[in-house]
């Protein structure tokens, strides 16, 4: 019997979890969103500063909440990557100073790998899988034969579709972060705007760059002519394309790979819309499909302790000589 405590600061939220035995104790979230909106996105430094005034708070409650004491965890995981440094660090300098102070190992949790084991807390993981992991800071396609083994078999070559979505809803005067007032216009809009699908190939790589410029140029243009933006279509009209080319992507992918489950992984993932689309894509055929619970998409240290938990069973712990890594690409996580 382990009792792991996991600490998340890749972002804008700070967070602690603890699991036992796959029982999640408890799971508390500070989010930053409140002081960031007024930038229109995250600022590093500001994030940074925040997680360090949540640490102390956001722990006192997880604990409080499990109805534990620090001497009994067995393992402390942090976040270290990928994710902003200068908040990896603050998660990390917490988690080092408390496996220190216990005597107790250090767990490393790579940041995309723990919202796919996320899916877990709605049911089991079946192999070989296909995760489709969408946020503000990643698009990618990984593919799973076996637990613990990650492939990438397609990225973006540029923006995140999370952070286009952050700057559409930026051009359009819309409040950050920027998928929830799109997703909700959308439903009022119709697709009347006509916008390119960037990245004319047969690979299953994303580029969001194009799309958002299409729009940023659109909106310009259409100012400086006098004309008034029906926001509500232009939501409808570059969210259809925005998720589009994800299902095309997984549409390749189906055909390519043995797939016996999809899942859905990262902020993007509550998009009602992507939703929609999942479950009319794969419902009824012999794909399973995992959507996590809408508390489960944004950042959150639940995710983290139950990854945890599986590299506990495994033995993969570290020191205190880690350090953390903004770039740390999934499918390197065996060689760390």
């Amino acid at each position: 019997m382990a009792i792991i405590l996991g600490i998340e600061s890749s972002c804008d939220e700070t967070s602690i979890a603890i699991i036992k035995d796959g029982e999640l104790l408890s799971n508390v979230v500070a989010t930053q969103i409140e002081m960031h909106q007024k930038y229109g996105g995250v600022m590093p430094e500001l994030a940074s500063r925040l997680h360090c005034e949540n640490a102390l708070p956001v722990l006192n409650e997880a604990l409080e909440k499990a109805k534990i004491t620090l001497d009994q965890v067995d393992a402390f995981a942090f976040t270290r990557g990928p994710g902003l440094i200068g908040a990896l660090h603050i998660g990390m300098q917490v988690a080092k100073t408390l496996a220190i102070l216990y005597k107790k190992p250090l767990i490393p949790v790579h940041h995309l790998a723990a919202h796919i084991y996320a899916n877990e807390f709605v049911k089991p993981l079946k192999f070989p899988l296909l995760s489709i992991v969408v946020s503000g800071g990643n698009t990618e396609f990984v593919y799973m034969k076996e637990d613990m083994n990650f492939e990438i078999i397609g990225e973006t070559k540029d923006d995140a579709i999370g952070e286009c979505f952050d700057k559409v809803a930026r051009t359009l005067g819309l409040p950050y972060p920027g998928g929830i007032p799109i997703d909700k216009l959308s439903k009022e809009g119709k697709h009347t705007y006509k916008l390119p699908v960037p990245l004319h190939d047969d690979s299953l790589n994303f580029s969001y760059s194009g799309l958002k410029t299409a729009v940023i140029n659109l909106v310009n243009n259409e100012q400086a002519r006098g004309n008034e933006i029906r926001v509500a279509d232009l939501c409808k009209s570059f969210q259809d394309t925005a998720v589009g080319m994800v299902m095309d992507r997984l549409e390749r992918a189906l055909k390519r790979y043995d797939i016996k489950q999809v899942v859905l992984a990262g902020g993007v993932s509550a998009n009602s819309y992507l939703r929609e689309q999942m479950h009319n894509r794969l419902d009824g055929t012999n794909v399973d499909l995992i959507v996590p619970p809408i508390w489960c998409t944004t950042d959150n240290a639940a995710m983290i302790v139950r990854l945890a938990e599986h590299l506990w069973k495994m033995g993969v712990t570290c020191d205190s000589t880690v350090s953390c890594d903004p770039n740390w690409r999934i499918d390197k996580y065996k060689t760390f």
